[in-house]
């Protein structure tokens, strides 16, 4: 571990991974998503590419890391002074314009992360208290997608909400729910209802499989539940025991859908995230290893390798790709006080599962938790 300070403030730390990436490589890769960065403050995939508002929050997560706090603070900044009056962001913008209007839930609730994230690397006073209102408003509209039987319903637009739930994005819900309970606790405020709706979810993504529309091909519908901290202990091993061999190609990282030849570097360092949260430290650290090959010399990473023929696709380099992988980064070496943000969900889910039949947030094995209003 490295640390470096700008003249201004206490030294941070940078983490390294001994023997595959060293502190000054992670540094170069937090400068470089930082030159990405537009003066507003929003990140978007790559130089001249589009905005949307989970990967930019992915970026800034990245950016605390990498010891470049100020350019996150003006990441959530952003995300502050773009939120819609009823708590959403839109799904995209292009050069600094909104090119779809439409709310995905997923997408909103992320910033709890995000925050909860950069409070816990930095401890900077008075961010939480500036995010705050940002994060419930966020949180609070999220619950209004929250189904009948704990599902979430991914998006809305013109014509209303979409009646389809999805593993990837409500594990990712789940998750944002959680961190923002631990945002309402360290302000001294309350989120019942943010709670409830974790339980809720959680249950129906451990117990009703058939409540979400499958999307098996897809490698982050196989560890998302792992990552988000829905599956713990044995149902977490053996859920990534379930699909290992369709997903991860030996020396290259893992593939993003199951039938293609295909590796891509983020969902590779959100895999090397859910097997440490697991307790899977070997194989995390693999897999971080595999992935490097798509790092160029600058520091940033190519989103992915088409194996079959060697080639870079697509043809970019993406800045969610170099945020995951300082993520990933952090999480094997537990160098900044952040590293534990995944483990963290996955312990408290843990411990309420443990805390036997008696608790009323959890359902009865084998049950679909009762219908409850939604507020929509």
């Amino acid at each position: 571990m490295r640390t470096q300070s700008n003249g201004t403030g206490p030294a941070r730390p940078i983490p390294g991974v001994p023997g595959v990436l060293d502190a000054d490589a992670a540094r170069a890769t937090g400068e470089w998503i930082a030159s990405v960065q537009r003066p507003s403050g929003e990140i978007p995939w790559f130089t001249g590419g589009h905005t949307d508002p989970w990967d930019h929050t992915e970026s800034a997560m990245g950016l605390s890391v990498a010891g470049q706090w100020e350019a996150a603070e003006k990441a959530y900044g952003f995300l502050r002074d773009t939120q819609r009056a009823d708590g959403s962001w839109p799904v995209r913008w292009q050069d600094g314009e909104v090119v779809d209007s439409d709310t995905d839930s997923n997408f909103c609730a992320y910033v709890a992360v995000g925050v909860w994230h950069h409070h816990l690397v930095t401890a900077r006073p008075g961010f939480l208290e500036s995010m705050w209102p940002t994060v419930r408003r966020a949180l609070d509209l999220v619950l209004t997608f929250q189904g009948p039987q704990g599902q979430m319903w991914w998006g809305s637009g013109e014509g209303g909400f979409t009646d389809e739930a999805l593993v990837t994005g409500s594990s990712s819900i789940h998750h944002a729910l959680r961190c923002g309970v631990a945002i309402a606790e360290e302000l001294g405020e309350t989120a019942p209802d943010w709670d409830a709706a974790a339980h809720r979810l959680g249950h129906a993504l451990r117990a009703h499989p058939e409540l979400f529309t499958p999307k098996d091909e897809f490698s982050m519908d196989w560890y998302y539940p792992v990552l988000g901290g829905v599956m713990v202990g044995e149902q977490a091993q053996a859920r990534l025991d379930s699909a290992w061999d369709r997903f991860v190609v030996d020396g290259l990282g893992i593939r993003c859908v199951d039938h293609r030849p295909w590796v891509t570097g983020a969902e590779t360092c959100e895999l090397v995230i859910a097997l440490e949260a697991a307790g899977r430290h070997e194989q995390a650290l693999e897999q971080f290893t595999n992935m490097q090959h798509l790092r160029d010399t600058d520091g940033s990473y190519w989103t992915g390798l088409v194996f079959a023929d060697g080639k870079r696709w697509p043809v970019e380099l993406s800045t969610w790709t170099g945020a995951v992988m300082l993520l990933a980064a952090d999480a094997l070496s537990r160098t900044t006080p952040g590293n534990e943000i995944f483990r963290y969900v996955s312990d408290h889910t843990m411990q309420r599962l443990q805390s036997g039949p008696g608790d009323p947030a959890v359902c009865g094995p084998g049950e679909v938790c009762p219908p409850v209003a939604v507020v929509r």
